[in-house]
């Protein structure tokens, strides 16, 4: 009997479904087995050798694939197919026996009875395949797997005791990639405190002539209404819209309006052609699934990582728009059975993937089957189904035909030279919307009948006060996708950097986008002063480069460690010398009760909590209190406060507490 090793149970079970039982017996590692030490960097500066060491609780594990391995006739690894996979393959072989190591390379022994197999959807025919065509372990990945784990290992185990040592908390991190994000989210919130935002007005038109037509006000005297602007900002450019008209003048512009008369004087028709957009790598898929549902990232990549390991889904770790040339052939038929003949291209739709670091032999992330529907599988929670529905729904578009929408422009003209602007939007053919999206199709197939000179009768006007906006703050969506765009991160990092500034209270979420901390603002300010280089978004991104050129055989480990560490060591000696304390505390205004000292926000790894600023001599503290606007407690009519458990996971309580007891997970 052969010994097959992958990573978890879930993903066992469903080997064990497909596979003969007779023939294989398959264990789960329950993840990585070997791992730097906790307690030192673990690194020899030398060569930059990683010290691995076992991991402490998994050494039932380990005793059992040791007695597995006497008793099996062959052992295959099929951890999964990225370079994290390929780490703990390796950590795997190595526990076995089947490797020597001589870092940065390693020699195989016994490989008659070791194979590693690689896959990228756990189905019968992708795993008989991987079978018949075993590889052996892909020590370039390895490498660059080992490079980013001793490049974030350095930047983590030497500057966060700098931190420590500067604002006294000696549960604060600083990251290689984390902190370039943090900075982003902080630069963002500058650039909003600097923004002055004007006033202006938008004017809009109703009007009728059978149907209602809501109009814009564009022009006056053949001058435009709406002029643009442009902000220089931390990262690129802003523009924002505006219109002239202000408090002093629009009611003397609504007072024309009235009294004018109004007709058609210009239909504008033209067909425009949308395409369908690629199929989802992971960036796109966490994208998606917070703007229409809500998931965070860490989320998104659970229930994916529960989708494929079920056999589901493919490798949802991608960065590849390709999608396997054996399985368009099946999406083609299902289009027709499903659609008719005229919903599907003739011939494959391909897209070209913009990562440097994807790789064609992986794939998008799509079903497995076609034929399975979210509702009629068994297990799946309804965050699943929703998240399988939009898998599905996106690959199986690819291959339908664009759809045609026919763009209707109608200028309104009234004797005074005022101009109106109304756009329509119908559906001539609806193509892949059809399946991505109805709502839409539903709503826009209206016929527009209207023609030129047609007099219109006018209902009322209304004019709309805004102000020009700064950039928005980042959420999940938009922080992966500028992460994706600058080159920083892969897709298996996101969803980790994004829980860690939370997690460590580096950043607040407010309306469901990033809000730095004063802590993480102080953070991220002192790091990218002190370190220019280090946290220089193109130093990052060029990083990030070098680590695929590693994995493409075209780096070397030792000279991309050595030339990011001797820079790196400069600069951290320089700052090393200056013994300077950096204040985190945030004054309020709110006395002592105690002493009557103001009191101040500070951290724990628990959060925010008030303290004295007489401390030490005064040890007041209490709970800090973030209430939720417009909730009151359902129990005793208490304000609603934010609360966290012990694992920072957000949860709301009463103000009362524990007079009240009520909590809740959502409101």
């Amino acid at each position: 009997m052969d010994l097959i090793i992958v990573e978890s149970p879930t993903k066992a079970n469903t080997f064990n479904r497909i596979l003969n039982s007779k023939e294989y017996f398959v264990f789960a590692t329950m993840g990585h087995i070997r791992d730097l030490p906790k307690s030192k960097t673990g690194i020899d500066f030398t060569n930059f050798a990683p010290n691995y060491l076992l991991i402490k609780n998994k050494k039932k594990v380990i005793d059992q694939l040791k007695d597995l391995k006497k008793k099996a006739d062959k052992i295959i690894i099929a951890t999964d197919p990225d370079r994290e996979g390929e780490s703990i393959a390796y950590h795997t072989a190595f526990i076995l026996g089947f490797i020597e190591e001589n870092w940065p390379d390693f020699k195989l022994k016994h490989k008659d009875r070791m194979q590693r197999i690689v896959f990228h959807e756990i189905t019968k025919h992708a795993l008989e395949h991987a079978l018949k065509n075993p590889e052996s372990l892909r020590s370039d990945l390895i490498k660059s797997q080992q490079a980013r784990r001793i490049l974030d290992r350095i930047v983590g185990y030497e500057l966060s005791p700098l931190l420590w040592s500067k604002m006294g908390k000696n549960w604060l991190s600083a990251g290689r990639v984390q902190t370039v994000a943090l900075r982003l989210i902080v630069e963002r919130e500058k650039e909003i405190r600097a923004f002055t935002p004007e006033e202006y007005f938008q004017i809009y038109g109703f009007f009728k002539k059978g149907v209602e037509i809501k109009a814009k006000l564009i022009k006056k005297d053949d001058k435009d209404i709406e002029i643009s602007g442009k902000l220089e900002l931390f990262d690129g450019k802003y523009q924002f819209t505006k219109t002239w008209i202000n408090k002093s003048n629009y009611q003397e512009i609504i007072n024309a309006l009235n009294d004018d008369k109004y007709q058609i004087t210009e239909i504008k028709e033209s067909i425009t052609t949308r395409t369908p957009p690629p199929p989802y790598t992971t960036s796109l898929l966490q994208q998606d699934a917070f703007n229409r549902f809500g998931y965070s990232s860490k989320m998104t990549m659970k229930l994916a990582q529960d989708l494929y390991e079920q056999g589901l889904i493919t490798y949802h770790r991608t960065d590849s728009f390709n999608m396997s040339a054996d399985f368009l052939p099946k999406i083609k038929q299902f289009i027709v059975d499903n659609f008719g003949e005229n919903y599907t291209v003739s011939t494959p739709r391909f897209y070209k993937t913009k990562s440097k670091s994807a790789q064609e032999a992986h794939e998008a992330i799509r079903p497995t089957d076609l034929t399975k529907k979210s509702e009629s599988i068994e297990g799946l929670t309804r965050s699943h189904q929703r998240l399988y529905d939009m898998i599905f729904n996106r690959a199986v578009s690819t291959q339908m035909q664009e759809a045609k929408i026919k763009q209707i422009k109608v200028d309104i003209a009234g004797q005074k030279k005022y101009l109106f602007e109304s756009d329509y939007q119908q559906v001539v053919f609806d193509g892949f919307l059809r399946l991505s999206n109805p709502k839409y199709v539903e709503e826009n197939s209206q016929d527009v009948r209207l023609t030129k000179n047609d007099v219109l009768d006018l209902i009322n006007f209304e004019s709309v006060a805004s102000a020009t906006k700064p950039p928005p703050r980042y959420n999940e969506a938009s922080l992966i996708k500028s992460l994706e765009e600058r080159g920083i991160g892969r897709p298996s990092t996101y969803a980790p950097i994004i829980s860690l500034i939370q997690e460590k209270f580096y950043t607040e979420k407010e309306n469901k986008s990033f809000l730095p901390t004063k802590l993480g603002e102080t953070i991220s300010d002192y790091l990218s002063s002190s370190f220019p280089q280090l946290f220089d978004l193109n130093f990052t991104a060029k990083m990030e480069d070098s680590l695929d050129n590693i994995a493409a055989g075209e780096e070397n480990v030792i000279d991309v460690l050595k030339n990011f560490y001797s820079p790196f060591k400069v600069e951290l000696e320089k700052t090393q010398e200056d013994t300077k304390k950096i204040d985190i505390e945030e004054k309020i205004d709110e006395k002592c009760p105690q002493c009557a000292s103001n009191l101040t926000v500070r951290y724990s790894r628990f959060g925010k909590f008030l303290g004295c600023s007489g401390f030490p001599k005064c040890r007041f503290t209490k709970p800090f209190s973030q209430f939720v606007d417009g909730k009151i407690c359902p129990k005793c009519g208490g304000k609603i406060v934010i609360r966290h458990t012990r694992r920072k996971k957000r949860f709301y309580g009463c103000e009362n507490y524990p007079k009240c007891d009520f909590s809740a997970w959502k409101l």
